[in-house]
């Protein structure tokens, strides 16, 4: 594959770029919160354990396709949170990392998820990343199909996902546990955007 992939791109309000350790300070506020974690896994982290983990969640696979991004808002370079396209964890309750790592693919089903910090809720930001990473996941990547789950009481984030086209799958394995799945595939995401014209 090549290393031609643009990593950094832009939605309206928002600008995508790979997470980095010095990311350090939005995954604190992110992952400390437990209004925050109460839909993503439930834990909440330690800074110790965040400055461990960092090293994983910076990963990136398939020329960087794969991986974590950064977002932050235009007008203000605060950053807003983050969004993934990462391998879906079945059995575990998180990401295997080890998957993010060569230049393919990693086999299995590709998730596609969002996490802002709660000074950025109710600001249409995760309709925006979901949207912009799926034109990301469908124009400059090679992927085919995008997957989700989430939790069953998280209807904001059904709403996000539903807006962004993802079709819904019933009820998947997925983190270890029965959750409302959703998809869409590259040929459905680009009938929505010849709709939407």
């Amino acid at each position: 594959m090549s290393n031609q992939i643009e990593l950094e791109f832009e939605s309206e309000r928002l600008r995508f770029r790979p997470l980095v350790v010095e990311d350090l300070d939005l995954a604190i506020e992110q992952w400390t919160d437990p209004e925050v974690t109460k839909y993503a896994g439930g834990k909440t982290y330690t800074k110790k354990e965040l400055i461990a983990e960092m090293p994983n969640v910076v990963r990136r696979c398939a020329g960087g396709c794969i991986g974590v991004w950064c977002l932050t808002d235009k007008a203000t370079n605060e950053k807003v949170g983050t969004a993934i396209l990462l391998p879906m964890p079945v059995e575990e309750d998180d990401t295997n990392w080890d998957l993010v790592t060569g230049d393919e693919i990693p086999e299995g089903d590709i998730e596609i998820g969002y996490i802002l910090k709660q000074a950025a809720w109710g600001s249409g930001y995760a309709t925006e990343a979901c949207t912009r990473l799926l034109q990301f996941a469908f124009e400059d990547s090679p992927l085919k199909i995008v997957v989700a789950s989430i939790d069953a009481k998280n209807k904001a984030s059904e709403r996000v996902l539903l807006k962004s086209g993802l079709v819904p799958q019933g009820i998947i394995y997925s983190y270890g546990a029965m959750c409302p799945g959703f998809r869409i595939t590259k040929s459905e995401w680009m009938e929505n955007q010849m709709r939407d014209v």
